[in-house]
């Protein structure tokens, strides 16, 4: 079942009509309406005409609604696309030790910024220093496997190498891939998308960046961001 990490307020049912940009998806509520989108990747298979979506108001900006999640024909539960509540779930993850890899953790610094790039985390571990960036993968490839990038990230890369670089001067660092969507039996890298980033990694894992891989989904019966694996199978 999971463990229930929070519950999201405000939630309504929207229907998905087609993705305008990168970040404003047309939704069906009571009327054609904008919803914003924070997940820049391609969400291929899972942004579907009309599917049924998960929106929450919006304050500000152009959009009425945020799209958040979006559900997943023959699973239970809905995958969870928003970025913003991945992280948070993530957060919370920490906070409560329910990441066996992380046990003994906490956030110590959101958006540290190392060489010329911001990551996502500092952690603090047992008295040291961990830097963490997070990558969402809603991609499912056959075997119900989740997978990033869709498609290619330059900036993906960047951060990889940062992550190494790091290593390399002694530097706990750390690589999250959080599955997105429901039924994930494990996770691997698109190297049809991005050829370059499974060298990248390898260097990385042999430089001693952790790797890990996590599933976080929305269940729509009680709108909640639920942790359905924490610790994901990764394909070598």
């Amino acid at each position: 079942m999971g463990v229930e990490l929070l519950r999201v307020e405000n939630v309504v049912e929207c229907r998905v009509v087609e993705r305008l940009n990168r970040f404003v998806v047309l939704v069906e509520r009571n009327g054609l309406e904008k919803a914003h989108i924070n997940n820049t990747g391609s969400l291929r298979g899972v942004l579907v005409e009309g599917r049924r979506g998960y929106c929450i108001p919006r304050r500000g900006g152009k959009t009425r609604y945020r799209l958040i999640a979006i559900e997943c024909p023959g699973y239970r539960e809905a995958a969870l696309i928003d970025t913003w509540l991945q992280m948070r779930g993530f957060e919370i993850s920490v906070e409560n030790n329910y990441l066996p890899w992380l046990r003994g953790c906490k956030v110590a610094k959101r958006n540290p910024r190392t060489g010329s790039s911001l990551l996502d985390y500092l952690l603090e571990c047992n008295g040291q220093e961990v830097y963490a960036e997070i990558k969402s993968a809603t991609l499912r490839l056959p075997g119900d496997k989740a997978s990033y990038p869709e498609p290619a990230s330059p900036r993906g890369r960047r951060h990889v190498e940062e992550l190494t670089r790091l290593a390399l001067r002694g530097t706990r660092a750390l690589l999250v891939f959080i599955a997105g969507i429901p039924g994930a039996k494990g996770f691997r890298i698109n190297e049809e998308a991005d050829p370059l980033l499974p060298e990248l990694l390898e260097n990385a894992v042999r430089a001693g960046v952790m790797v890990k891989a996590l599933s976080m989904t929305y269940n729509s019966g009680n709108n909640a961001v639920i942790l359905a694996d924490p610790d994901l199978a990764i394909d070598p």
